[in-house]
Parts: structure tokens; C-alpha cells; sequence
């Protein structure tokens, strides 16, 4: 059984709970750093399914982020989130930031082994 980080769990659950998505967050994964901004996992779904949409060939798979039950788990009584959903985001690799424009990137609770509030900077340079 994996040791969760709860005050990680917390932020995620007011996120979902407050429908916010300005809180910036920043976790370390394996392989990777992603910066942005947390979002429900409802807003962060709908997005995704609007880009996918917009795409001839990618139009068939809209509809499984269509779905509205939030992935989570039972602890005690109470759902918890088993992922975070970041939007505008990025991964850091090096001076750069990638997309450019941010994307959208759905990480295991589970898989941050580290993280901090707060989208860490990058140089286009």
C-alpha cells in the first residue's frame, strides 16, 4: 500500500471541492517536472474532450473524457482523488518549457515524489 502525501490529497480535494483551477502547483514524476495549474477533474475532462473534438482523427475518443465520475477512491468513508489534473502546463526539461502553450497532463498521486506550490519560471533562451 502506497503512503500518500495528505497534504497533497487536501489540496486536491479543496481544488475539486471549490471547482478552482488557479492553484499553480509544480511535482516532480519520474522522468519528468509539470508545472501549472490544478483543475477539477470535471473542467480538466471537458477541456481535454473539446480538443479531441476538434480533431477529425481524433474525434471517436471525446467521448471517454466525457464521463462525469471523478476518478477517486474510498478512505474512511470519504472519496479521495487519485490523480491530479493539470492544466496550462508544462514539463520542464532544461531552460524549456514544453508545449509553449501548456497542455494538459493527468498525474498519479501516487507517482509525485515531490512537489511545491507555485509554477516554477522558465527561459525561452
Amino acid at each position: 500500500m502506497s503512503i500518500h502525501d495528505e497534504l497533497l490529497v487536501g489540496i486536491a480535494e479543496m481544488v475539486e471541492t471549490e471547482q478552482s483551477n488557479q492553484m499553480p502547483l509544480t511535482v516532480v514524476v519520474p522522468g519528468a517536472v509539470i508545472t501549472g495549474r490544478l483543475a477539477p477533474e470535471a473542467v480538466w475532462k471537458a477541456r481535454v474532450a473539446e480538443v479531441l473534438r476538434d480533431s477529425e482523427r481524433l474525434k471517436p475518443f471525446a467521448e471517454l473524457f466525457g464521463t462525469t465520475g471523478a476518478e477517486a477512491r474510498r478512505d474512511g468513508g470519504r472519496t479521495r482523488p487519485t490523480h491530479l489534473h493539470l492544466h496550462v502546463a508544462r514539463i520542464l526539461q532544461g531552460s524549456y518549457g514544453l508545449p509553449d502553450t501548456g497542455g494538459m497532463y493527468r498525474v498519479a498521486i501516487d507517482a509525485v515524489s515531490s512537489w511545491t506550490l507555485g509554477e516554477l519560471s522558465y527561459s525561452d533562451g
